[in-house]
Order: C-alpha cells, then structure tokens, then sequence
C-alpha cells in the first residue's frame, strides 16, 4: 500500500493577540475557513484551536485502533465512546506546551472479561497512530515570500 497523506491548511494575519485566523481541510471538505485566534485558544471566543483538533484526531485514531485490537482477539463492540483531554500549560518556557493527553474511554463488548479489556485497551493506545505520532521528529520546510 502507497504511503498516505492527509493535511490540513491554516492561514493567519496580525499579531498574536489581536490576529486572527482559520483552519480548513481541503482534501476532506469537512470545514473550511474555521475561526482560530488567541481568544479561542486561549480564552472562550467561539472558535476551534490547534489542542482541539489534536483531541479530535486522538480520540477517533484511538477508538478505531480499539475496534481493531479487539477485532483481532475475537471480540466486536457494541459501542466505544471515548474523550480526549488535551492538557496545555500556557506559561510553560519556551511557549505554551501540551503536557498530556488523558483518554477516558468506556466500551460496551459482549463476552470479554475485565482484565482481557484491559490488556486490549493499552495495546490499543500504544498502538494508535496518533499515539506514536506524538513522538515523532517533525521537519519544517520554510518559504519566506516576497
């Protein structure tokens, strides 16, 4: 299978504080020009943020890789609801930092015992895609337009 890639864009003008921004995903269509600032980052101007998006991406990525550990050990969900809680110290040094990310799962599986349940969950975390990608190294390719 050829290597997948998926993106999203952003675009911002201004300063930090009084900037404003949007967020689309083009190659899905699912939103596009979404509002993003220092206020719905920071403060609760309507809006979404980056830690947002992050949670989002985390608890779908995890609940599949749920649905499919569990697949392959014999077992079929009934439902998997899970949340994931995004934690970001604002004043950290050097910036604002995320500091963890809690995934609060229940599931719903017919005829798995607790501590079954339990092993499959964690392989399921410790295999998520986005699970893993939160520790990769990250490479920038910047453009300076005149």
């Amino acid at each position: 299978m050829a290597a997948l890639k998926r993106f999203a864009d952003a675009a911002w003008s201004g300063d930090l504080m009084s900037g404003k921004g949007n967020l689309s995903t083009p190659q899905s269509g699912l939103f596009a020009a979404q509002n993003y600032s220092f206020k719905t980052r920071f403060g609760d101007e309507k809006g979404t943020n980056p830690e947002e998006l992050l949670a989002a991406a985390h608890a779908g990525c995890f609940t599949m890789a749920l649905s499919a550990v569990l697949g392959k050990e014999g077992f079929t969900a009934d439902s998997i609801n899970t949340r994931a809680e995004v934690s970001m110290e604002p004043g950290a040094d050097p910036g604002p930092t995320v500091t963890g990310v809690k995934l609060v799962m229940s599931a719903k599986v017919p005829g798995i015992d607790a501590a079954k349940f339990d092993e499959i969950a964690h392989a399921a975390k410790a295999g998520c895609v986005v699970s893993r990608a939160l520790a990769v190294p990250v490479t920038l390719e910047a453009t300076l337009v005149e």
